[in-house]
């Protein structure tokens, strides 16, 4: 099974052609190829299948094996890996996914995505945990986002805190990502996100980046665009309308390695 690996800010996935349908049982496919110590190692498995509604089909998932509706940095590699692969033969692209169509555009390795808002933003979530109360942004970029706001986000405990939240009964059963972000001026934020799927920290996340800035930019303190520095150290821009009807995240996207999954 011949596969791509490409990553977005540090968000690495496994990227697979699968247009002839060749892998059947994806929840078990993912599992074993993004184990690290077993498989190729990866945030999730990117399935490039046909489409009836755009150029191409994208379906996400995670290393737990659940399918994900959207994934931001996995929107942008994907759009890049049809491009280069002439699946598609202009830069502009169409993606189906399961957060609706989403148009793109790749130059280079730089890729811009479109990012759909499901639903409104809710402010003043409230979150009771065991030994304190958490407030924060609830964001669904396509995927269910609560973003906290942090005075020094090396000093959060993404680990616990992240799984706490992630698993709370105020979002249950499907349960959400949680990101924590600092204002560092005007234009620029950083961010720390656990991912629902990974059930870990991931050195970034492209909606998380989106709904981190949108969050930013509700609570007045800061305005478009709006440069997101994640814990891989990388910048990703996300840029929107202040009605949040037009929403863009810009990145790099860099193409690690190919290679063959002899199987296991």
């Amino acid at each position: 099974m011949k596969f791509f690996k490409m990553v977005g800010a540090g968000n690495d996935f496994v990227v697979i052609d699968n247009r002839k349908g060749l892998i059947k049982n994806r929840k078990k496919t993912a599992i074993l190829l993004c184990d690290r110590k077993f498989g190729i190692g990866a945030d999730g498995l990117l399935l490039l299948e046909r489409s009836r509604v755009a150029d191409i089909r994208m379906r996400i998932f995670n290393p737990d094996g659940s399918e994900a509706e959207m994934c931001g940095n996995g929107l942008r590699c994907i759009m890049l890996f049809a491009v280069r692969k002439r699946i598609v033969h202009t830069n502009s692209i169409k993606v189906e996914t399961g957060a609706g169509i989403l148009e793109g555009k790749a130059r280079g390795k730089r890729v811009k995505a479109q990012i759909q808002l499901i639903g409104t933003p809710q402010k003043d979530i409230v979150i009771p945990l065991d030994e304190k109360t958490i407030e924060g942004y609830f964001i669904n970029s396509g995927v269910p986002h609560i973003v906290i706001f942090t005075d020094n986000i090396e000093d959060v405990d993404v680990k616990k805190y992240g799984h706490a939240i992630r698993y709370h009964q105020l979002f249950r059963p499907k349960g959400t990502n949680v990101d924590w972000i600092e204002v560092v001026g005007t234009h620029t934020i950083k961010i720390r996100t656990y991912e629902r799927g990974v059930e870990a920290e991931t050195l970034s996340c492209g909606t998380g980046s989106v709904a981190g800035a949108i969050a930013g930019f509700l609570a007045g303190k800061v305005a478009p665009p709006v440069k997101v520095i994640a814990k891989s150290g990388e910048v990703l821009t996300v840029d929107f309308d202040k009605k949040l009807t037009s929403v863009y995240l810009e990145g790099n996207i860099f193409t690690a390695f190919k290679g063959e999954w002899l199987g296991k």
